[in-house]
């Protein structure tokens, strides 16, 4: 089941929540409705990554937890808020992210304690922030008048 509350008039701010599951082309279908085709695979490949980590690690793939995701679309930029309910192990995002922070123009080895996921989203997204006391993943993308994304 998927929740959503696409942005009202005159807000451009939406909201979409779904149980944890990996069926999620429905869910990238509605956040990617607004993005122009020629970004659509780039932005649905790190937002796919993003969504199955919140799925696997976040909520430890309990369907009775919730995904929520707040998303804004202007013409200059796009942002993505992804907050997991968490579950009883809890993932070491913050370690992650600094360990990929400290690699970032290099992808990480097969064997790495770095996650290959994490430097997918560095590649693909301007900014990637993580909130671990609101547990929340913010992904954020400008939208430059003459950039070309990665994947074409």
């Amino acid at each position: 089941m998927i929740a959503t509350s696409l942005r009202p008039v005159g807000r451009n701010l939406g909201t979409l929540s779904f149980a944890s599951t990996l069926y999620l082309r429905p869910i990238l279908d509605l956040l990617l409705a607004e993005v122009p085709p020629h970004w659509q695979a780039e932005l649905r490949l790190g937002l796919q990554e993003a969504l199955v980590n919140a799925v696997r690690h976040g909520n430890n793939l309990n369907p009775a937890k919730q995904v929520t995701i707040q998303f804004s679309v202007t013409s200059q930029q796009y942002l993505w808020i992804i907050t997991d309910q968490g579950c009883d192990q809890d993932f070491d995002l913050d370690s992650q992210l600094n360990c990929q922070q400290e690699s970032a123009a290099q992808a990480p080895c097969c064997d790495s304690e770095c996650g290959r996921g994490l430097y997918i989203l560095h590649q693909i997204f301007d900014r990637v922030d993580w909130n671990r006391y609101k547990r929340q993943l913010h992904l954020y993308k400008q939208m430059k008048r003459f950039s070309q994304p990665i994947i074409q």
